[in-house]
């Protein structure tokens, strides 16, 4: 059941993201990782307090994939976030730790999280680009940018090397399948563990469908 809080983020997240299109940064991804956070936070004892407006927030600022912005992403949406929490009822001095938790969320800002919530957040983030949602979200943004779904002979790079630019399919080897080895939580390795092994069953399935 939705909260006041949780309606004052989203109806500001709605506001910002009026007319964005970006299919795999949108409202469920932003649920989606607020609920991981609160799976991983009830494991590890982290301060919800903090978790729910940076979850709610993290990619309030969401600049396309191609912009050279993109890598700004994570300190734009967390310079934005406290703005705004100032504007409201949120408590002052927790601002600080939700700023550094949006800012250390994203893979390209290459920020350590030094928080347990930040490490919460980067997790929970992370986690989304797992499993059967993070096959989704990987095609949507390929199709966005224009590449190929998968090399039409050699679909998993058996005999050629990775080309992610081109083939959606290699960026699970260069970049998705390595993100278990980056999460900073027990609990977020024991789930990542799991959708590792579905997204290995498909590349599977993938190749006996194709070759």
């Amino acid at each position: 059941m939705a909260t006041a809080t949780d309606t004052l983020y989203l109806s500001e997240l709605r506001r910002v993201w009026a007319g964005q299109t970006d299919s795999a940064h949108d409202l469920p991804h932003v649920q989606r990782v607020w609920q991981s956070c609160q799976t991983i936070a009830a494991a590890e004892g982290a301060n919800l307090k903090v978790l729910h407006p940076a979850a709610l927030l993290h990619d309030i600022i969401n600049p396309p994939k191609s912009s050279p912005k993109r890598a700004e992403a994570s300190l734009l949406s967390a310079n934005y976030a406290i703005e705004f929490l100032k504007t409201t009822r949120y408590p002052h001095a927790l601002i600080p730790q939700v700023h550094h938790a949006i800012h250390a969320h994203s893979f390209s800002a290459k920020i350590r999280p030094e928080s347990l919530e930040a490490q919460v957040l980067q997790d929970a983030d992370r986690l989304d680009a797992l499993g059967a949602i993070g096959i989704a979200r990987c095609f949507a943004v390929s199709g966005q940018l224009g590449r190929t779904l998968f090399h039409p002979t050699d679909p998993m790079a058996t005999d050629r090397p990775l080309d992610e630019s081109t083939y959606a399919l290699d960026h699970f080897q260069t970049k998705l399948f390595p993100i278990a080895q980056t999460l900073c939580t027990p609990k977020a390795r024991e789930i990542a563990a799991e959708r590792i092994r579905f997204m290995h069953s498909f590349c599977q399935t993938l190749t006996n469908e194709t070759c």
